[in-house]
């Protein structure tokens, strides 16, 4: 008989012993799973600068002999999410289609770079990366394909040193930084940043991991591990689980001028949207991206909602300007199943027209 919730005794009993027989299942199987490795494809040190690293990634595929492709991620975690694993890497994808990618390591911060700024990420670091690819390209453009900040980066870039780059991808990117559903947003814009670093100096990447988990608290908190227990009995699911896991918690520390200016600049001063962003004594004009821009956002992202990432149409002085909307989320957009099938595809697609 059931119960007014639509289930009844014998449902419980069924469900307990599922569960009761997955957790003895799962007691078997967590000693034999080793310690998850991730990053699929083979990789060379090209160009460092302190602990700024740029690699090259080894393909086995020919070259569709298109200029360099260099992938700019964000400060706050790990680049390798773009080479996660086996089936699951954007890098993994593109290299079969024939292009040529790189990617910009941002190492580990620590107490000495406790004092870089934005003009150190930009017009040091990703410069540098930009003039060694130039150099053994006879000096000729490249392509750029920034992700969530390092979107926020290549777009500031493109404008300061537009003759540098060929065409410029952003993913998950956010421009309007003040969009109503930006929960995030919403917590930056009341922080007293100046105490924040005074206090602090680097910015600890435990306190960051905090901040962005209470956003979807009992999603991210409790749901995913209670779900955890459908897995137990699964070895490449909990595989993959425990890979996740390990890229979510493996963050630097973020050096705590660049911080400052981030917060200060985009966040509260929303400076995209009113042209008052400065990279050191450059002023940012988004009416020099005259590049093509393909920007791609996530259709359910919680950390940049579509809103503020279309909100870079109109400001761009591109005039081919093309947007593709992805359903799925901020993380999705580089692992899931349907973004294995639709975006390195579409990226190529879109740099094969404008080649």
């Amino acid at each position: 008989m059931k119960g007014p919730l639509g289930f009844g005794n014998d449902d419980l009993l069924q469900e307990t012993l599922q569960w009761q027989r997955k957790l003895v299942e799962g007691l078997k199987l967590l000693p034999g799973v080793e310690d998850v490795n991730y990053g699929v494809t083979e990789r060379q040190e090209v160009w460092s600068d302190g602990k700024v690293k740029l690699y090259r990634f080894v393909s086995e595929h020919p070259g569709n002999g298109q200029p360099p492709l260099l992938i700019v991620y964000a400060l706050v975690n790990r680049p390798y999410m773009v080479d996660l694993q086996d089936g699951r890497s954007l890098v993994q994808k593109l290299l079969a289609l024939g292009q040529d990618v790189y990617v910009l390591d941002w190492g580990y911060p620590d107490r000495s770079e406790r004092y870089l700024t934005l003009e150190d990420y930009l017009l040091r670091y990703i410069d540098g990366a930009v003039d060694h690819l130039r150099a053994q390209h006879d000096d000729q453009p490249i392509n750029l394909l920034g992700i969530c900040q390092g979107g926020v980066f290549s777009l500031c870039y493109s404008a300061l040193r537009p003759h540098k780059v060929r065409s410029l991808i952003t993913m998950v990117t956010p421009v309007d930084f003040q969009t109503p559903d930006n929960m995030l947003s919403h917590w930056a814009r009341q922080v007293d940043v100046d105490l924040f670093v005074d206090t602090l100096g680097n910015i600890p990447a435990d306190l960051m991991n905090a901040s962005y988990l209470m956003l979807k608290p009992f999603r991210l908190n409790v749901q995913k591990y209670v779900g955890l227990m459908d897995i137990l009995d699964d070895k490449q699911a909990l595989e993959d689980f425990l890979r996740m896991e390990k890229w979510i918690f493996d963050s630097p520390d973020l050096a705590g001028e660049a911080f400052r200016e981030f917060v200060k600049q985009f966040y509260q001063g929303n400076g995209l949207m009113h042209g008052s962003i400065r990279i050191g004594e450059e002023a940012v004009d988004l009416q020099a991206v005259r590049m093509p821009v393909l920007n791609i956002y996530a259709e359910q992202d919680h950390l940049v909602p579509p809103a503020a990432s279309r909100a870079m149409a109109g400001r761009v002085g591109s005039s081919d300007y093309t947007e593709l909307g992805f359903r799925g989320g901020h993380i999705g957009i580089y692992v899931s199943g349907r973004a294995q099938r639709e975006v390195p595809s579409a990226i190529h697609q879109w740099l094969s027209r404008n080649r």
